[in-house]
Parts: C-alpha cells; sequence; structure tokens
C-alpha cells in the first residue's frame, strides 16, 4: 500500500490525514491547535504541523504530503528567509482602509475585477500589504518575500532552502489580490502599488507539479487555499456548490471558466485542478452558533432542540449575526443586531431560530450572487462544523430553496490535500476517483418569506445613522 498524507493548516488548529492513495482509505490520522487571535507568529504554524504529524505517526513510510491552509495570510520573509513580523490572518480586518484606499485608486470596483478577477477587501494579502507600507514601514522595506501560510509551510517541509524556491498553486495565489487567474500570472504593478516595491513571490506550480521533496525524500504537492482543498477532497465538480459552515462561512462553486463580479460579493479564484472557484465568504458562521448557545447558556444540541420548536422566521425576530464586523456585505466595522423583539418572541427559543436562520441567510445571499454571474448549479454540498447541527441541516435547504447533501463529517480540507499528494505521485492527467461516502439529503418547502424579513433589517442596520458605509457614517 502506497501512503500519501494531506494537511489542513486552518486558523484553529492543523489536521493531517494520512490516506492509501490508490482508494483514498483512512489509514492515521493526528491534530494540534493554533493560538488565537488575526495575528499569529508562523511558527506555531510549523510547530503545530510537527505536533500533529507526530499525532498521525509521522511521515516515514509517506510516499507523497501536500499542505493546505487558511488563505490570504500574510507572511513576510526578508531576504535570508527570517520572518519580519508576525502574519496578518485572514480575519484580520485592521487593512479595511487600506482595501477602500487600493480600490480608489485604480478605478474602482470593475478595474480590480478585470485585472485580478476580484474587489480586494481587508481579507486580501494586498491590502495587508498596504497596511504594512503604511504603518510598519520599516518592516516593509525589510520584506524581500511575501508568501501564504500553505506556501510557508511547504516551503518548511522542503527544508527552507532559500526564498527563491518559494512555491504556490493557482488556488492561493487567486486570493493574493495581485494574481490573475484568467491570465495565470502576477500583477507586480499592483504589488508596488500596496508595498511600495515588487518583492519575491511565490511561483505558482501547476494542480499536480511537484513542488520539491522534504529532506527525507517524501515528494510534496503545490498545495492549495483551504476552499480549493476542501472542493478537491470532496471530489466537486461543475455544476456543484459548497456551502462550509466553519469559523467563516464560505459558499463556492466549481467553475469551468473565470467570473468577475464588479461588485465585489464573488471573488473570482482559482480552484486545485485547474478550474476556477468562484468564493463568497462572510466573517461569521459556526461561531454565530457558539455565540447565541452561549448566550443561552445551553449546549448546541439544546440550540438545535429550541431552534426548530418554533415556525418559520421566528414570528418576526431576526438576527443579523456581524458578530465580527461583515466581508460579504463588505462592512468591517458592522456589529451584530436583533430586531422584532415583542414580548411573545422574547423567548430563548425564538432567540435560537433567528440566530441559525440569520446565519444561513448571509449566506444564502452568498449563493444568489454566484447563481447570478451564469455559474451552473445543480447540487449543493453541506459541510463544516456547522453542519453538524440538526437545525441547520434541517433549515438549510428551506432558507436556501434547494436540497442540501451533508456528507459524513470529515476533514475534506486535509483530505483534498492528500487526493493531490496521490495526484502529484501517480502522474496521471486527472486526480484519484476516490468515494465519498455517507451522505444525506436533506429537503424542506422554501421559506422565502425568512430570506424577504431577513433582507429588509439587513438593509435597515445598514441604513441607519452611523453606520459604515452611511450617510454620516
Amino acid at each position: 500500500m502506497t501512503l500519501v498524507a494531506g494537511v489542513d493548516s486552518s486558523t484553529q488548529s492543523c489536521k493531517v490525514v494520512v490516506r492509501d492513495a490508490a482508494s483514498g482509505a483512512l489509514v492515521r490520522s493526528g491534530r494540534a491547535p493554533h493560538p488565537d487571535g488575526t495575528e499569529v507568529d508562523p511558527a506555531a504554524w510549523r510547530y503545530a504541523l510537527a505536533n500533529a504529524l507526530d499525532d498521525a505517526g509521522g511521515l516515514e513510510d509517506v510516499a507523497a504530503v501536500a499542505v493546505a491552509a487558511q488563505q490570504h495570510g500574510m507572511v513576510c520573509l526578508d531576504e535570508h528567509g527570517a520572518v519580519v513580523r508576525r502574519a496578518l490572518l485572514w480575519n484580520d480586518t485592521r487593512s479595511a482602509a487600506a482595501a477602500t484606499a487600493l480600490i480608489d485608486e485604480l478605478g474602482g470596483p470593475g478595474a480590480w475585477a478585470a485585472a485580478v478577477g476580484s474587489v480586494p477587501v481587508a481579507s486580501f494579502t494586498v491590502t495587508k500589504l498596504r497596511w504594512l507600507a503604511e504603518h510598519e514601514p520599516e518592516a516593509a522595506a525589510r520584506t524581500a518575500a511575501v508568501c501564504l501560510p500553505h506556501d510557508w509551510l511547504t516551503w518548511c517541509l522542503g527544508g527552507a532552502p532559500g526564498i527563491e524556491t518559494l512555491v504556490t498553486d493557482r488556488s492561493d495565489a487567486s486570493g493574493t489580490g495581485y494574481w490573475s487567474p484568467t491570465d495565470d500570472e502576477y500583477r507586480p504593478d499592483l504589488l508596488e502599488r500596496a508595498l511600495g516595491h515588487v518583492p519575491l513571490v511565490p511561483a505558482v506550480l501547476a494542480p499536480s507539479e511537484r513542488a520539491g521533496t522534504t529532506p527525507d525524500g517524501v515528494v510534496l504537492g503545490p498545495g492549495a487555499g483551504d476552499n480549493a482543498g476542501a472542493a478537491l477532497g470532496l471530489g466537486a465538480g461543475p455544476g456543484d456548490v459548497v456551502v462550509s459552515i466553519g469559523t467563516s462561512g464560505v459558499v463556492t462553486a466549481v467553475s469551468p471558466a473565470p467570473v468577475a463580479d464588479p461588485s465585489g460579493t464573488v471573488a473570482g479564484f482559482a480552484d486545485a485542478t485547474g478550474r476556477h472557484l468562484p468564493l463568497v465568504a462572510t466573517l461569521n458562521a459556526a461561531r454565530v452558533l457558539d455565540a447565541a448557545a452561549a448566550l443561552l447558556r445551553v449546549d448546541l444540541d439544546e440550540l438545535s432542540r429550541l431552534a426548530l420548536s418554533v415556525p418559520a422566521g421566528a414570528e418576526g425576530l431576526v438576527v443579523v449575526p456581524y458578530l465580527e464586523g461583515e466581508r460579504t456585505p463588505n462592512r468591517p466595522d458592522a456589529t451584530g443586531a436583533v430586531h422584532g423583539l415583542r414580548l411573545a418572541t422574547s423567548t430563548p427559543a425564538h432567540l435560537a431560530r433567528a440566530a441559525v436562520e440569520g446565519m444561513l441567510c448571509a449566506l444564502a445571499d452568498g449563493l444568489d450572487a454566484i447563481v447570478r454571474l451564469g455559474v451552473p448549479l445543480e447540487r449543493v454540498l453541506l459541510v463544516g462544523g456547522g453542519a453538524a447541527s440538526e437545525a441547520v441541516r434541517r433549515l438549510a435547504p428551506a432558507v436556501l430553496g434547494v436540497p442540501v447533501d451533508v456528507p459524513a463529517p470529515g476533514e475534506y480540507v486535509a483530505d483534498g490535500a492528500a487526493r493531490q499528494a496521490a495526484w502529484v505521485l501517480g502522474g496521471e492527467a486527472d486526480p484519484p476517483a476516490w468515494k465519498v461516502g455517507g451522505t444525506v439529503r436533506f429537503e424542506a418547502a422554501s421559506t422565502p418569506h425568512v430570506r424577504a424579513r431577513y433582507a429588509e433589517v439587513r438593509d435597515l442596520v445598514a441604513a441607519r445613522p452611523g453606520a459604515p458605509g452611511a450617510p454620516g457614517g
């Protein structure tokens, strides 16, 4: 049996799976935690990776490994490969003003969509580089190379031989704001506009191209961004939409053609197979459920039971779940809101229902935005930690307006990385055909009144005096 390993270096932890390269059968796994915060020393990721690999039995009998990781994070290196400063993660919103400035300087959202397929928000690496240049000019001047979390970990696994050996893949490069998935090339002019000079950036490898080997001879795959890794792990193809409810909420669709949304709602990313991955991301997803459960002093199972005990729409109670600002819509300084409180709706059950529906409505907005761009929709896959909630599984088809397929719980980002490793090792034209089992379909009558009521409150909140984007706000 030939073994391959896949790594998911996510916001909260590092997971490793070791699988049979031919069948995809799981052989063993491991994990280790990451520190909290939106600013992290990359050394913590390397430490967690080493611990997760140890927990998974190591790489001694593994033929190939690939790393998928959280997108967008800014890792700055000096000319010797030393980390210049702590990495800013995707969910660090301090560069929101930089994003606005960059959009204006290039001529507006349409110019960015045409250039790189996406309109930058605070999540994107390009905005973080502008923030660095403005707020820490000495660190910016020392920055000789810029890479992303998965690039850096792949480089570390290869022995960190020099910054000129850094590599990445199309999926992660497409989330930087300075690489075009349509033209398959970097935009050094945008890099210079952000940082003030053009640093070295990783070479972009083909989906199944080798990225070298570890010092012990284990073949390295090019890796991927986490969303592209999940799509590969799920075996998603054209017509499939993946709705992931984790730390962030993500709606992605595998598309044979690139998209460019001048509104900035949909990011025109690439996937890990040579196709494209239009994506909508929200900052608030599973932690909305956690926050509601904490507020009500119940566990997640009880939150689910409460939510299912009241009618659709929670009798007019709405939760707008912008608990940590929001990326889609782009409201980095927004806060959450509860609207429609009356005596009859001032119950734990109503708040539980409104919290679940609010989170799902935000994701449904993303699904609508992708479909409006002409991306085909044949199947919706619901994954992530939030998909374990019975209320989420049962309410998702009603709010989204389509049936949803829920695969068995799994580490699909790490699985995608492992599948890529097997693909690199095998040298075939397509990735190996691993099966995803245990999928259950959920169906429910559509509840458009829930969406309509949510939209009313969402827009009301945006328009209130002092709100971000409102007059005087």
